[in-house]
């Protein structure tokens, strides 16, 4: 079945050892982190904070994208992961957090990964900003091999350029540092199902609920605007497409668009609903991803809701027709 998308296109008071240059970030600094009140902040990429980002990452508690870096997304999967293991829900780094992380996984946080010819061989396409541009294009695919690489292992291009300095992010072969970010099973050796979806709009998070009410997963979101907000109540899931179609519609009157007529926009990852459409009740509207991962949850939508496009891959395999959507003010 052909699914087009019609869409309505949004710290962590923790302290850790501070890096004197950005060159002693690679894979052992991080690996090797422990997490310490000792220190500051600093604007430079953290070790630790790369290394709690993947292992929130590999749990389901979504940091977003891996940059290594403080901010409300993180903040947010902290104060989700200590609710969900019964500490205190702050938001911040402590011992009790950063020991229940590591128990949850003791693999490393930073593997080495060789470039397969599928990771570079393209076509690879630069992206115009305005819509009625990228309705010209036969595919949006991504624009060069390092954003493929980012997206693929959920981090931000800055944070895969800093751990890979003088190594060639587009040859096949080559051998490059990149986060672990395998998320386990569930516990029966298949996908967990997804009994209800919450979507909080003051949190900007999107919780994923088993048949017990646990929580599967929570992801960061963009959920509407102020000039188109997102809706309230309860809706369900209507269908699930992989590498939707968009359709814009003149009726929406983006800022910037000219266009009187409707025009489609063809599929890729740089599609401005990314990968995958998750279709509700509700006229117009999905959960989708974005060609934009770094500003989900920091950036307001046009009124759908918004994920990285990994988040959303992974989502739609949690959810089927008729699963209940619930948008919480």
């Amino acid at each position: 079945m052909k699914i087009v998308a019609y869409a309505f296109l949004g710290l962590v008071a923790v302290t850790s050892p501070v890096l004197a240059a950005s060159e002693r970030l690679n894979l052992e600094s991080v690996n090797g982190a422990t997490w310490s009140t000792k220190g500051g902040k600093s604007k430079e990429i953290d070790p630790v904070l790369v290394k709690v980002q993947v292992l929130l990452d590999r749990a389901r508690f979504s940091p977003g994208v891996i940059d290594g870096h403080h901010g409300d997304n993180l903040k947010n999967a902290i104060k989700a992961f200590e609710k969900e293991h019964d500490l205190k829900a702050d938001g911040d780094l402590d011992d009790e957090v950063w020991a229940k992380l590591n128990e949850a996984s003791a693999d490393p946080a930073l593997v080495e990964y060789t470039i397969a010819a599928e990771d570079v061989k393209g076509p690879f396409v630069e992206i115009p900003d305005k819509l009625e541009d990228q309705a010209k294009l036969d595919r949006l695919a991504y624009s060069s091999p390092e954003e493929l690489l980012a997206e693929k292992f959920h981090m931000d291009v800055d944070l895969l350029k800093a751990l890979n300095s003088g190594k060639a992010l587009d040859k096949s072969g080559s051998t490059v540092v990149v986060a672990n970010v395998a998320a386990a099973p569930g516990s029966n050796g298949k996908k967990d199902k997804a009994a209800k979806i919450e979507i909080v709009k003051s949190e900007h998070v999107l919780r994923v609920l088993g048949k017990d009410g646990k929580v599967l997963a929570v992801y960061p979101a963009s959920i509407g605007s102020e000039e188109k907000p997102a809706p309230s109540g309860n809706h369900t899931v209507r269908a699930v497409a992989s590498n939707p179609n968009y359709t814009y519609n003149p009726d929406y009157a983006f800022k910037g668009v000219k266009a009187k007529e409707k025009f489609e926009i063809k599929p890729g990852p740089n599609n401005p609903v990314g990968s995958t459409w998750i279709d509700l009740s509700v006229e117009s509207f999905g959960i989708h991803g974005t060609p934009d991962p770094e500003k989900v949850g920091k950036a307001h939508s046009q009124g759908c809701v918004r994920l990285t496009n990994w988040d959303v891959e992974e989502l739609s395999k949690m959810v089927e027709k008729g699963t209940p959507v619930a948008f919480l003010d």
